[in-house]
């Protein structure tokens, strides 16, 4: 049956999403969240069987738990008293030569409800991509505020100053039709048909290479000699990731570029594994290309890239999918704050500001991961023995404890920040820093009643006052005198002040600090002009 298209005042949805992959659809209920419609195409029927990622790191699971699906994502995701195992290996006939570990999820939630210092909300979750994918299209297909077309294929575009003309394929009537949104968002993958159109180009590191991913269900007991493992990295070329923890696997061996694959998959992983395991079923063959991008602009006119569509990394580390539900969430809020009125021209241009540079760093940290690998597979054709192997693997082990590259990024250069002067606090890749500095994510604190501070912010601009003299109020009233949505959120809690460091602490609908100070600003409408993006300039405070 075909779907209503639902639409604004104007005959026209306000926002139309190409793409319902996980970051189509987290950015979708992000809008509706917001109180915005809009209308998502996906070229797809049915979500892809493939699973495609497979690790949703603790930041994504706390953006998630903001659009109420994180509960359902654990429901449906791999065993939480499991650990999170990297085995590296010459072959399953022999020894493995090392491993690295992550503990399991329910360890760290104990451990964080229980921490006396930062910590995160939400632990990391194991869960394929394709369950994933289908947790969150339920959920937009229940909203009342999302139309999905699954079917429909977007084939050319056209930007103008008040809007995007999109010519799309009716599934039903294979004929081309217009639609007209105020605002697009690109999130059509790594071949994305809006970044052709919007003729942006990608800032490629290195060259691209091709493999072959094959998703399989085994029982072959022989697969987990060496114990349970998450992914199995293979000195000769391949990787064995185990999908649900019990018969559920894909493994992915590089191809040479521009040649059809034409011996069986399974066949080849058999070989480089050194085990020829037996197998129940092949689900799918996928051959894809590994490459590390970034979109020269995020997006043009009314007309924004998110996710790979801005980005591509290689899958080590899990950077791809959780940095495109971080652009997701950052987009989302933008486009509600202007199309309810109260988010300046500038808003949406710190879209490009923000993410770009994210997407800039972990590009390199997906290099650097995958280097390792690479490095690993060189090293032992060279003969180098297992206990050397070994030994230089421990040394890259932090690049599994790495919280702080998934929680302390900063918007450092974002014109809708009043960024200090004063040296910025340190970061730590192992630890979460502990601090309210501007364009950083708020730290994490457990209120004296047992909640999270995170679960008493508003769906706008969230004003922490901890002065505990309701300094605070007059700026709140102000600010919703304009037409800003700002919550106050008074807070007596000695604990939270000293970590956060001042009086007062301005949080945006993503979590991150767009001002803090002792005291009332002197310039309030200034300040206020800034962080929702009406300002010309861009002071620095003191």
């Amino acid at each position: 049956m075909q779907a209503e298209l639902r639409t604004d005042e104007t005959g026209d949805p306000p926002v139309l999403v190409v793409g319902a992959g996980p970051v189509g659809t987290t950015l979708a209920l992000a809008l509706a969240g917001h109180g915005i419609r809009c209308t998502v195409i996906e070229r797809s029927m049915r979500p892809s069987v493939h699973p495609k990622m497979d690790y949703i790191n603790g930041r994504s699971m706390e953006l998630l738990r903001r659009l109420g699906v994180a509960d359902t994502v654990r429901e449906r995701g791999v065993d939480d008293s499991l650990p999170t195992t990297f085995l590296f290996t010459l072959g399953l006939d022999q020894a493995p030569v090392t491993s690295w570990h992550i503990p399991p999820v329910a360890h760290l939630r104990d451990a964080y409800a229980t921490a006396d210092g930062p910590a995160p909300v939400e632990p990391y979750q194991r869960v394929a991509g394709s369950v994933l994918e289908s947790t969150l299209l339920d959920a937009v297909r229940a909203h009342p505020l999302i139309t999905l077309l699954s079917g429909w294929t977007l084939s050319d575009l056209q930007l103008d100053a008040d809007g995007v003309t999109a010519m799309v394929v009716d599934p039903e009537t294979k004929q081309r039709r217009a639609l007209r949104a105020s605002y697009l968002a690109a999130c059509d993958g790594a071949r994305s048909t809006v970044r052709r159109c919007l003729e942006i180009d990608l800032d490629q590191r290195g060259e691209t290479s091709a493999h072959c991913s094959v998703f399989f269900t085994s029982r072959d007991p022989g697969l987990r000699r060496w114990g349970r493992a998450f992914v199995t990295l293979g000195a000769r070329g391949v990787t064995l990731v185990s999908r649900d923890e019990r018969n559920a696997w894909t493994a992915s061996v590089p191809i040479p570029r521009g040649e059809p694959l034409t011996s069986d998959p399974i066949v080849l992983v058999q070989e480089r594994l050194g085990y020829a395991f037996s197998l129940d079923a092949v689900h799918s063959v996928t051959q894809w290309e590994g490459s590390l991008s970034v979109a020269t602009a995020y997006g043009r006119g009314r007309a924004f890239l998110v996710g790979d569509a801005a980005h591509q990394f290689f899958p080590a580390g899990g950077l791809g999918a959780n940095t495109g539900i971080a652009d997701a969430i950052d987009l989302a809020w933008k486009l509600a704050a202007t199309l309810s009125g109260w988010g300046g021209p500038r808003l949406l241009a710190s879209y490009d500001a923000e993410r770009r540079p994210i997407g800039l760093l972990n590009r390199e940290l997906s290099a650097d991961l995958s280097d390792v690998f690479r490095r690993f597979g060189r090293l032992a054709e060279c003969g180098v023995s297992a206990p050397v192997l070994a030994g230089l693997l421990a040394q890259e082990a932090h690049h599994v404890d790495n919280i702080g590259a998934h929680f302390g990024y900063r918007y450092s250069t974002s014109p809708v920040i009043p960024h200090e002067t004063q040296a910025a606090p340190p970061w730590d890749w192992r630890h979460i820093t502990e601090t309210a500095w501007p364009g950083a994510r708020a730290p994490y604190v457990r209120l004296p009643d047992g909640s999270s501070l995170f679960d008493h912010v508003g769906l706008g601009l969230t004003l922490v006052d901890l002065s505990g003299l309701g300094i605070g109020e007059p700026l709140v009233r102000k600010a919703q005198g304009r037409g800003i949505p700002m919550t106050l959120l008074a807070v007596s809690d000695e604990r939270t002040r000293r970590c956060w460091g001042r009086d007062l602490v301005l949080i945006r609908p993503d979590d991150h600090v767009a001002w803090r100070g002792d005291n009332p600003p002197d310039d309030w409408e200034g300040l206020l002009d800034q962080v929702t993006g009406w300002a010309t300039a861009t002071p620095r405070l003191p």
